[in-house]
């Protein structure tokens, strides 16, 4: 019973050291000195390969630790979720999930105000402040089988899922910075041609014609900090959807600046919807990706889970969504 109670004050701390092009790994040895400095109780892990920090999260909850900190990116992020969902100890929500980030586009961190300084959101897990956000299911079709992942933040279908897979393609093979996901951006846009979707949405068709892309997600920012669902709202018990129709490369290259401060919607070709199940079919099979992951393609399904997830945030966020 002791150790249970002292396992359960203590932080299990997830790291992925190839998060960031390698600052989890370069990054953690002033991360773990600033968690001695806030006398933060923590046992910190290296995830070693693809989906480790599932099985690291399922393992975590099994020895009864119930306060995880996630050290990389949006990926590691929705792995660790994953892992939530996996273990059957407790309810999800009775974990309690912080996140340092250390990845490239630390999209999840932005929509909830978490500060990008070490320090800084140390202190903020050390104040324990929470939020109960949403997360989406996920069913979709991979090798010809339906799989089923959990999303924290935000999927894409089509053009976005293509970024992603050159984006990646770029990263395996060493190529860093910031500047990669938008030259992936560039070079997917002349390369990636439009399908024909049907979406439907609680049930009702709201869609049915060729598609550039959609993004469906909990939270605001994919990208390394496009604002693609900018009325996303993380408790509201609702998936957004931005719906981009085919563009032509200048509808966008004059209208950039919308893409980043909330004006999506204020371009021509691109529609907004919000609903609690969304359902989309394609010809040819589209691709997808969640929180910044290739995964599967069409038919894709995703619903909505309310308040699924506990997080910590910010005071000054919490004071504000109240």
């Amino acid at each position: 019973m002791e150790q249970e109670q002292r396992v359960g004050k203590e932080w299990f701390v997830i790291v992925n050291p190839v998060a960031g092009g390698g600052h989890g790994l370069t990054d953690y040895p002033q991360i773990a000195k600033l968690l001695r400095d806030h006398n933060v109780e923590h046992t910190s892990v290296f995830t070693e390969h693809k989906f480790h920090a599932t099985e690291l999260a399922v393992e975590a909850v099994r020895r009864g630790f119930r306060r995880i900190i996630v050290v990389g990116g949006d990926g590691t992020l929705n792995e660790v979720v994953n892992g939530l969902f996996i273990q059957s100890e407790v309810e999800p929500n009775d974990i309690l999930l912080a996140v340092i980030a250390v990845g490239t586009g630390n999209d999840w961190v932005r929509s909830f105000g978490t500060p990008l300084h070490y320090s800084e959101a140390i202190h903020a897990i050390c104040e324990e402040h929470s939020f109960l956000q949403d997360v989406a299911k996920v069913t979709y079709t991979e090798s010809k089988f339906r799989q089923t992942r959990y999303m924290a933040n935000v999927a894409g279908v089509g053009f976005d899922a293509y970024v992603i897979s050159i984006f990646n393609h770029w990263k395996a093979k060493g190529y860093n910075g910031r500047w990669l996901y938008l030259l992936s951006i560039v070079r997917a846009f002349f390369a990636y041609k439009s399908s024909g979707m049907r979406i439907e949405l609680d049930g009702e068709e709201i869609y049915n014609n060729l598609l550039f892309s959609i993004a469906l997600g909990i939270c605001k920012y994919n990208g390394g900090g496009i604002q693609q669902l900018p009325h996303a709202v993380a408790n509201d018990g609702l998936i957004d959807l931005t719906l981009i129709k085919p563009v032509h490369w200048w509808h966008i290259v004059f209208r950039v600046k919308r893409l980043f401060n909330g004006g999506i919607y204020s371009i021509g070709h691109v529609k907004h919807a919000q609903g609690s199940h969304v359902r989309i079919l394609s010809v040819p099979p589209a691709m997808l990706e969640c929180d910044g992951e290739r995964m599967g393609e069409t038919p894709i399904d995703i619903e909505v889970v309310p308040h699924a997830i506990r997080v910590v945030v910010t005071k000054e966020f919490l004071a504000e969504h109240k």
